[in-house]
């Protein structure tokens, strides 16, 4: 197990689980609804390499982000039924390297909802990419949109930064 953070505020990180491109964010939470953006980005691997090797080299880049920001929370989006079962059993292994890349960091890990993502975010349940895009981008001061990954990634741990009561901070 890895040491705890140095740092005194909580950090929140934000994936958006894929098998070929994968969102990653981090906050610093300073109290109640208060953060600091640290980062966003995504993670792109060749979708014609084997299911095993893209889940290897994402969770080996989620692994670099969890050494460089110490976070101590992993906020992730759980799986939703509308997707097709092979697509879903994909998607359900790559969250599960990401859990296990923070069960090894030692993070506390949280799920949510696709829906309460965006109703916390912005405002309602069923809001586009677009507008979860142009909403994370005016909570976090950003001078251009994210991609839509990032942005994604940056929504669920917005989500988790908004929902959790922290003591201190």
């Amino acid at each position: 197990m890895a040491s705890s953070p140095s740092h005194t505020a909580p950090r929140v990180l934000g994936v958006d689980p894929g098998t070929r491109i994968t969102g990653y964010a981090v906050l610093s939470v300073r109290g109640p609804g208060r953060f600091e953006y640290l980062e966003c980005g995504s993670f792109r691997v060749d979708g014609r390499r084997k299911l095993n090797e893209r889940l290897g080299e994402l969770a080996g880049a989620l692994e670099e982000v969890v050494a460089e920001f110490r976070p101590t929370v992993l906020a992730i989006e759980s799986a939703f039924h509308g997707q097709n079962a092979a697509s879903a059993l994909k998607l359900a292994e790559a969250r599960g390297a990401f859990k296990l890349v923070a069960l090894r960091a030692g993070l506390e890990i949280h799920e949510y909802a696709p829906s309460r993502i965006k109703r916390v975010v912005v405002g309602k349940g069923r809001a586009t990419k677009a507008e979860v895009q142009r909403r994370v981008r005016l909570l976090c001061g950003l001078t251009r949109l994210p991609a839509a990954d990032a942005a994604d990634a940056l929504a669920i741990a917005l989500c988790h930064a908004h929902s959790v009561r922290w003591s201190g901070g």
